[in-house]
């Protein structure tokens, strides 16, 4: 059965349900794109990244910071030795670089419709992790064509 909202628009279950998965999985991925990213930061900026920092940056736990990165370890994202400071493997940086563009195409974007810089900047880090790859494209290619002009 599919439903119609106020606006006349209808989704079948089976789309409802793709979408929140969507969502979803957005979710769990965000937590690992914001700390490989904020490493790749730290380091680019200090030479070095230290939970520590990590944990301020973010505004947790080093407990929770300790939970995470064990998980980064895991994923093969991260490398850390006791009493060493954090490095990203090479699959790390790739996903950190990756993160940085979506993050400058959303932020260029925002600032080419009208938002200001700060807010534009504020707002990039929720969307970046929900955006397709589709609107990416589009945002990119209007942020261009508005440049040509």
């Amino acid at each position: 059965m599919t439903k119609t909202d106020e606006n006349g628009l209808s989704r079948s279950p089976d789309e409802q349900a793709s979408s929140f998965e969507a969502v979803r999985s957005a979710h769990q991925s965000e937590m690992v794109e914001d700390y490989v990213e904020l490493i790749a930061e730290l380091i680019h900026l200090n030479g070095s990244a230290r939970p520590v920092e990590i944990a301020e940056r973010l505004g947790v736990t080093q407990p929770t910071v300790s939970k995470n990165l064990n998980r980064l370890k895991r994923e093969g994202l991260i490398l850390q030795e006791p009493y060493r400071s954090i490095r990203l493997t090479e699959e790390g940086r790739q996903l950190a670089e990756a993160c940085r563009k979506r993050h400058r195409i959303v932020v260029e974007f925002l600032v080419a419709i009208g938002v200001s810089q700060e807010v534009a900047e504020f707002d990039a880090e929720g969307i970046e992790h929900h955006v397709s790859e589709e609107t990416l494209a589009v945002f990119r290619a209007f942020t261009q064509d508005r440049d040509k002009k």
